[in-house]
């Protein structure tokens, strides 16, 4: 009987030994730290992409909302004043001659019909002296015809006779008239060739005269220069309407069209901004330059806008309606545009989308936005650099 007592006590101390040990073993810190890992292997891995934003990173962030609105492309390219060639003339001599006076200076305006320059020329002294013989000619073939027809009156001869001497009157009235032509050609006005007729004094003098009003660009001759036949002795422009011109790139230049919108400044005269149309664009694309020539018309009655000045024009699309963002919401990273869209208040999703071009200061979205959605407008440079911040340091705090 104390055997079986001796057993049964000892089996119960081995017991409470071993719920002891079990219990210990249960409360070191290396089960503790087991069983912790454990749990955190089973939470999702934070999403690099997403931020709570806090603090002065919060302070900087604001939010704005995906909308539609109406906007038109626009390329600004340089641009220049230049003469309008329809507005353009080039004065010259039709015959050879040595200058022997000039009557305008370059900047000059003057009329139609004015002296510019006068020149001796041998070759209007031989018209001249043409015209004279010629008007001899039908003076002594008008006299023969009369004398004929009193002859046939009088039957003195016959009516072939008087053919043939009318027929030498109408030959000597061509000649003459060939003759005035010819001076008039010569720049002989028609009160001169009148003047020759009366006097039968040869004049060597040669005016040149202005074809129309306007500007004298350029005087190109000298005072004793010998000038050929359509050498220029001055250039005249009327400035009263000039053109801008600009060679837009190849790049830009599909949706340019007669018609389109433009917006120009010169730089000459700040401030001033000039509204209107294109009136010509370039069928053909300069291979030199890769650029399309456009042009817009601009009337210029105070004759402020001179040519070679320089501008810039900008060239406008028909407005669209389209769906954009502000260009300070765009967030690139690598290769790829994002854009911060609010989940929830403070915490953002930098979420990838597909942009097209901008229009004063908004892109367009093609992709990865809906109407309505919320965006960080303002302050995505600052979040995503803390996201990043973060994202080194492996976590979402400091």
């Amino acid at each position: 009987m104390n055997k079986v007592k001796r057993i049964t006590k000892a089996s119960c101390q081995v017991g409470v030994l071993a719920a002891a040990t079990i219990w210990l073993g249960g409360c070191q810190p290396g089960a503790q730290l087991a069983k912790t890992a454990e749990a955190a292997s089973n939470e999702p891995p934070a999403d690099p992409m997403k931020i709570t934003a806090a603090g002065a990173v919060k302070d900087q962030v604001r939010v704005g909302e995906v909308s539609w609105k109406e906007v038109g492309a626009s390329v600004t390219v340089s641009a220049r004043l230049e003469v309008d060639e329809t507005r353009i003339a080039r004065v010259g001599s039709p015959v050879m001659g040595r200058i022997s006076s000039l009557a305008v200076q370059e900047g000059q305006h003057v009329q139609k019909g004015q002296l510019l320059a006068q020149l001796h020329s041998t070759g209007l002294s031989d018209a001249q002296l043409y015209f004279l013989k010629s008007l001899s000619q039908k003076q002594v073939a008008q006299r023969a015809v009369e004398r004929a027809q009193l002859l046939v009156k009088a039957d003195v001869i016959g009516t072939a006779e008087l053919q043939r001497r009318e027929a030498e009157l109408s030959e000597a009235a061509a000649e003459l008239d060939a003759s005035r032509d010819r001076l008039a050609l010569l720049g002989m006005p028609a009160e001169a060739i009148e003047e020759l007729r009366k006097t039968r004094s040869i004049h060597s003098v040669s005016p040149v005269v202005a074809s129309m009003d306007g500007t004298v660009l350029q005087r190109k001759v000298a005072v004793g220069q010998v000038i050929q036949p359509g050498d220029t002795v001055c250039e005249i422009a009327d400035l009263s309407r000039v053109w801008l011109i600009a060679d837009v790139p190849e790049a830009n230049a599909g949706h340019l069209s007669v018609g389109q919108q433009v917006e120009a400044e010169i730089a000459a005269l700040p401030g001033r901004i000039i509204r209107g149309q294109l009136s010509f664009v370039s069928a053909t694309l300069n291979q030199e330059t890769r650029t399309v020539r456009a042009r817009m018309d601009l009337p210029n009655p105070d004759r402020r806008l001179k040519p070679a000045m320089l501008a810039t024009m900008v060239l406008k699309d028909q407005p669209e309606r389209k769906l954009v963002v502000p260009v300070g919401a765009v967030v690139r990273e690598g290769n790829s545009e994002n854009v911060f869209v609010e989940l929830e208040p403070d915490t953002f999703l930098l979420k990838p989308v597909v942009l097209g071009g901008e229009f004063k200061g908004q892109r367009e979205v093609t992709s990865g936005l809906t109407p309505g959605e919320k965006i960080v407008v303002d302050g995505a440079f600052h979040l995503n650099n803390e996201r990043r911040r973060r994202a080194i340091r492996g976590g979402d705090g400091d």
